[in-house]
């Protein structure tokens, strides 16, 4: 079954994904009566969720990307995976991946998803997309290259098992350090190629200076401290992070934080500043301090 998942991998957005798989299934509903079965049904479905899909926003460079909430996930996508399927569920989900998909154009990043993530042959994904098996293969050619090169080195290396004692030791230990502002608490669990990126905004850091920019925060009137509140976002490590008011017994919203683990270290930071995702994964704009 088309899932929110599926159209966030063509999208990027978590909202609109929603929103996209509701307008396929009443498409579909509406449209029931004309289909005569020569595709199977979830091809079906999936060409009327791949057809007019807008361009994701921000530029080639720095495209759009919002957290995907683990509770939205459904049950896991590796049933629907077909034997042609390169990607494993929880590689397809981790936002490294989803984020090198925003970088291909729609043709591109439909046909890959397709044929690369969920499996379809090539022959059933040359009909969903309505043009011929060289045009997909064509564009798959080119998807596959401008996805390697935006693929980090060693980015499918094995993360602890989502939930395991080892994932949440990590985890632990990382929000331990950040609410105590301890730079060097936090460099400690970095991988040596760690780094921390803050989409859409094409900045990027690594070391020290990463650790040093996740806790810079303005100062005003006293000392703030940051609160970290525990959630998933596609299938990893996330919290929803809050800034202490110094003139009122409360913390306000300031983003998401998504990990990404290799072994017991951390090899990337997701920074969202935009307190709108929060929500999605039940988290308040405020907490009593």
């Amino acid at each position: 079954m088309l899932t929110g998942a599926h159209c966030y991998w063509i999208l990027g957005f978590t909202a609109e994904a929603e929103d996209a798989r509701q307008e396929t299934l009443m498409a579909a509903w509406g449209g029931l009566d004309g289909f005569e079965e020569h595709a199977t049904l979830r091809g079906w479905l999936y060409r009327i969720a791949t057809s007019e899909r807008a361009e994701p926003a921000g530029t080639a460079d720095t495209p759009w990307l919002e957290p995907f909430p683990d509770s939205l996930l459904g049950d896991p996508p590796d049933g629907a995976l077909g034997p042609d399927a390169r990607y494993e569920a929880q590689e397809s989900i981790s936002l490294v991946f989803v984020a090198a998909l925003q970088h291909l154009p729609p043709r591109q990043r439909a046909a890959f998803v397709l044929r690369d993530v969920l499996g379809f042959p090539a022959a059933e994904a040359a009909e969903i997309l309505d043009c011929s098996t060289e045009a997909v293969n064509s564009a798959l050619r080119q998807a596959r290259a401008r996805i390697a090169a935006q693929l980090p080195p060693g980015w499918r290396d094995r993360p602890p098992l989502p939930g395991s004692a080892g994932e949440r030791a990590v985890a632990g230990r990382f929000a331990d350090a950040f609410e105590r502002g301890d730079v060097d608490g936090i460099m400690a669990l970095l991988a040596d190629d760690a780094r921390l990126t803050t989409p859409p905004l094409p900045f990027e850091y690594q070391g020290r200076e990463a650790a040093e920019f996740l806790l810079a925060v303005p100062f005003r009137g006293g000392a703030r401290r940051f609160r970290l509140i525990a959630t998933r976002a596609n299938g990893q490590p996330a919290f929803g992070c809050y800034l202490s008011d110094p003139a009122a017994p409360i913390a306000h919203a300031h983003g998401l934080i998504v990990l990404t683990l290799d072994g017991d270290r951390v090899s990337g930071i997701t920074r969202f500043m935009d307190n709108s995702v929060l929500p999605r994964f039940g988290l308040p704009r405020t907490l009593p301090d």
